[in-house]
């Protein structure tokens, strides 16, 4: 289950914690996904990011006690802290029409997305990775928007902002940059600019999964397991619209994040994905169903959960702690034969 700190209104207590733990625990969650950077600030003792508390801290042994495991949720590719622009502007990725990510973030505000190409980004994320390695109550590690940004957003929300994407648009298609130009031009000997359809070119759009499968299966994932810790992400059903080709990825869990009203599709969508999921894996990378609460009533939570474990999910991941009433942790009980 995805958790995030909540303390908008003051820091929560260890004793809240505790007693949060000790129902989810009873109730059968047997791992929390803690929000540990939120791509403004981190929740834990960093030492290279603005830290907005010590969250984690507090969280790990508690958490211990109650028998939950935590791995460590943190943003990757989006980053919205002013001093890491100031002095690394040219880390951000570009567009097809040249527009930066910072100064024009696709759709919300906090689009801001790193390039994925330059070296100097992979070191900031590994010292992020390195630093949540270290705490030995630990037990992974879960990358979360670990991609490019939508090219073309899922068709139920495309009304809320007032867009229509019936092909792909230069001003969502990343990233652009010199950097990632270059370096596509010295494998094909073109740059993308020149192509006729850019989004259309199977190499280039290649070269862009390539980009962020390096990071996850060269930069990230050996940080992590060199301390022992599980490796997990979070991905999209339709992956070629983040350019986010995750079945190549060498994860310890995967969790697509199967958000059926998303895309105006029924429950039983929930599984095909699933088994879509599942076939086209290289690693053989357990898949946790990510299901999205605030679109299912109690019901249909349990059918959710039915579907998925019947199409070989190896289990499911719920978003978020937030969502969940207590009709939907007596649905989620006896659906995992708890009652």
């Amino acid at each position: 289950m995805w958790v995030s700190p909540g303390r908008r209104g003051g820091a929560v207590t260890d004793d809240v914690w505790k007693n949060r733990l000790d129902r989810w625990k009873e109730a059968g969650i047997d791992a929390i996904l803690a929000e540990v950077f939120n791509n403004h600030a981190a929740h834990y003792g960093s030492q290279h990011l603005p830290v907005a508390g010590r969250w984690l801290e507090q969280l790990l042994p508690l958490a211990k006690a109650a028998g939950v495991e935590v791995h460590a949720w943190m943003h990757t590719m989006t980053c919205n802290i002013d001093s890491v622009h100031d002095e690394h502007p040219e880390w951000y990725n570009v567009n097809g029409r040249g527009e930066s990510s910072w100064e024009k973030p696709p759709y919300v505000g906090y689009y801001r997305f790193l390039c994925p190409s330059r070296p100097p980004v992979h070191e900031f994320l590994k010292r992020r990775v390195k630093e949540l390695a270290q705490y030995d109550d630990l037990d992974g590690i879960h990358l979360d928007y670990i991609r490019h940004p939508d090219v073309i957003l899922a068709e139920s929300l495309q009304p809320k902002y007032d867009i229509v994407q019936d092909r792909e648009y230069p001003e969502y298609d990343y990233c652009y940059c010199d950097v990632c130009r270059s370096g596509f031009k010295e494998l094909y000997g073109a740059d993308p600019m020149a192509l006729k359809d850019p989004s259309a070119d199977q190499n280039w759009r290649q070269y862009r999964y390539d980009l962020i499968t390096h990071i996850v299966n060269e930069e990230l994932v050996p940080v992590g397991r060199e301390r022992g810790k599980k490796m997990s992400a979070a991905v999209f059903p339709n992956w070629e619209h983040v350019r986010q080709q995750w079945s190549n990825w060498d994860l310890d869990a995967v969790l697509p994040m199967l958000y059926h009203s998303f895309y105006n599709e029924d429950l039983q969508w929930i599984g095909q994905e699933v088994a879509a999921g599942i076939a086209a894996q290289e690693h053989d990378v357990p898949l946790f169903s990510g299901l999205f609460v605030s679109a299912l009533d109690a019901a249909q939570l349990s059918e959710a959960i039915a579907v998925s474990l019947e199409a070989g999910a190896e289990g499911v991941s719920l978003f978020s702690s937030g969502a969940m009433s207590d009709k939907h942790w007596d649905s989620f009980r006896s659906a995992i034969g708890r009652i």
